[in-house]
């Protein structure tokens, strides 16, 4: 597995149990099922559009492209965050994008 983010570690440090279940439901979540792995790094990247999260669109556009998604299904995600959402889920949408200094 890939070296957990800082704040995974410091709730291991703090409450080795939560970080269990928290890594449980990552591995649940995030495992390829009915939906892609591709497929879930998309919509979580819209997730974290909505909620003006720019890291971690941007991390989340990197994964789905690890795990094969083209620039047009990343660009096609994000119309459909413009779509439901506006100007307020364009913008950190863009972060998905390398030249988008937002």
């Amino acid at each position: 597995m890939a070296e957990h983010p800082h704040w995974l570690k410091v709730l291991q440090t703090n409450d080795q149990r939560l970080f269990d279940t928290v890594c449980d439901l990552q591995e649940l979540v995030t495992s390829d099922n009915a939906l892609s792995k591709k497929t879930k790094m998309l919509m979580m990247m819209l997730g974290d559009a909505f909620l003006a999260r720019p890291n971690g669109v941007r991390i989340l556009a990197n994964r789905a492209r690890s795990f094969g998604a083209t620039e047009e299904e990343i660009v096609e995600t994000i119309q459909v965050g413009y779509y439901m959402g506006g100007l307020s889920v364009l913008f950190p949408g863009l972060n998905a994008f390398d030249d988008v200094p937002l």
